[in-house]
């Protein structure tokens, strides 16, 4: 698909009334309306158009919902056929051909050993709704109760997905460190970072004063998306799946946001080897509509009926779009393609940090980027430790882009790391269009005078609660 530049002929829609009264009836917890505030009235691929005539790039793709971009052919006909063929699309947890289809296409991208034992649990339509029952479900099985979570996670925003993320308060959590390659907490980074986070871990878990009983499971993220866009490194991701199952401490994957090839394998966890015990899915498993399941091996399998229940288990249409999209992505080689492409876009982005102080780390795999941009000015030399994040440089930065056409969110601990999602169908035009706009959006920015650090406070709670799960 060719890239569009902004268009100039506005469409009917009055957007600043829609604006104007979104902003006067809608809560005061939304997020992205702030910072985007564009009105879609249509969209294809990579492109929204907005109701003035203006034309967007999205590297947002709803949050890594869209693996295959607005509307697709694939996800359009799928829903088409359902709706055509006047099958219910509501039935709560009933069998159906439809999910029947989309269980058998799931099933075939899952690590091996993980299908060949799993069950698959239908939860509400959210990420955060699959994470409810994967804490609930380690919960029954082990008798149990605490549980095992990162500093810098994010899992959703119900009760139980805010106790394990990072900026959670007063919970019954044991917080246990992520490694970081930039902003090591140990000031070492790499493997020798990992390595020591690993032995932190473990020597708690092994030490009968360490005031931490023997959990009910463990959730990791094997990329944090909120986080900051940081990847977990792969030996050690593999040390907290030998931790965990020397101890019979259940693993929980979440892949709400890393899954269905968005980090250059079907699902992040392959790029270690890893097979969890339990896989939190949802966003592109739904093919762009509201879909979210839990699927872990069958030894887990305790549940008594209706003891994890929804009314909205069985939305026929997302799982046809869903299973359309896990079609897709797998029959055309999407997670492969985003590997290649993902590592092209790393190495441009370096070069850009090359020339530009503000930009202190470039990391993310496949097609899940960050950019963290920092204050050079501030560094002190003498500690060694990497400049002071930049929150409000990011969100000039973030408004530079919308500027020209450019859609990116921002992430971290104190957003101010740039974040590109690109569907996997973005292709080497697209992608150089995107990083062209991102670096004249980066050089415009360091150009504008913009406030000080603690204009980014508010930001920063958000990047720590923001709906995307």
């Amino acid at each position: 698909m060719a890239v569009t530049e902004p268009a100039t002929t506005a469409l009917p829609g009055a957007p600043e009334g829609i604006l104007r009264r979104q902003s006067l009836r809608e809560s005061a917890a939304r997020t992205y309306a702030r910072s985007l505030p564009i009105v879609p009235v249509r969209a294809r691929g990579l492109t929204i158009e907005g109701a003035d005539g203006r034309r967007y790039l999205d590297c947002l793709s709803g949050a890594g919902t869209l693996a295959l971009g607005h509307n697709h052919p694939v996800v359009l006909e799928a829903i088409r056929e359902v709706l055509d063929s006047g099958a219910p699309l509501h039935v709560l947890d009933l069998a159906t051909p439809v999910k029947d289809a989309f269980t058998t296409e799931l099933f075939a991208t899952l690590p091996r050993e993980l299908a060949e034992h799993g069950r698959i649990q239908f939860c509400g339509p959210a990420g955060t709704d699959a994470v409810e029952a994967a804490l609930k479900l380690v919960r029954t099985a082990t008798g149990r109760t605490g549980m095992l979570a990162f500093t810098g996670a994010y899992h959703g925003m119900t009760a139980g997905a805010l106790a394990v993320s990072g900026g959670a308060r007063d919970v019954q959590v044991t917080r246990l460190p992520y490694p970081h390659n930039y902003r090591c907490p140990y000031g070492v980074g790499g493997d020798r970072g990992a390595e020591i986070a690993a032995r932190w871990t473990e020597n708690l878990l092994d030490d009968p004063k360490g005031g931490v009983p023997a959990p009910a499971g463990m959730i990791v993220e094997p990329v944090q998306g909120e986080g900051g866009v940081n990847p977990a490194p792969d030996g050690w991701l593999r040390r907290m799946r030998e931790i965990t199952a020397s101890r019979a401490i259940p693993l929980i994957a979440d892949e709400v946001q890393t899954g269905v090839g968005r980090t250059g394998t079907f699902w992040a966890v392959e790029h270690s080897g890893v097979v969890p015990d339990v896989m939190v899915l949802s966003k592109a498993i739904g093919g762009s509509l509201p879909l979210a399941v839990i699927v872990y091996r069958d030894s887990l399998d305790v549940w008594k009926p209706g003891a994890h229940a929804g009314t909205f288990r069985g939305n026929q249409l997302a799982m046809a779009a869903g299973a359309a999209t896990l079609a897709y992505v797998r029959e055309n080689r999407l997670a492969e393609r985003a590997a290649v492409l993902g590592a092209r876009m790393l190495g441009q982005l370096q070069g850009l940090a090359a020339d530009h102080p503000c930009i202190g780390d470039v990391r993310g795999r496949g097609l899940m980027i960050g950019v963290e941009l920092v204050d050079p000015e501030r560094e002190d030399l003498t500690s060694g430790n990497p400049p002071p994040p930049a929150p409000a440089l990011a969100a000039v930065v973030q408004q530079e882009c919308l500027r020209r056409g450019l859609i990116v969110e921002l992430g971290g601990r104190h957003s101010s790391v740039v974040r590109l999602l690109p569907p996997l169908t973005l292709t080497d035009e697209q992608a150089v269009a995107v990083l062209d706009r991102l670096a004249d959006a980066v050089a415009a920015a360091t150009r504008t005078p913009h406030p000080g650090a603690d204009a980014g406070a508010g930001a920063h709670h958000r990047a720590e609660t923001g709906p995307s799960h």
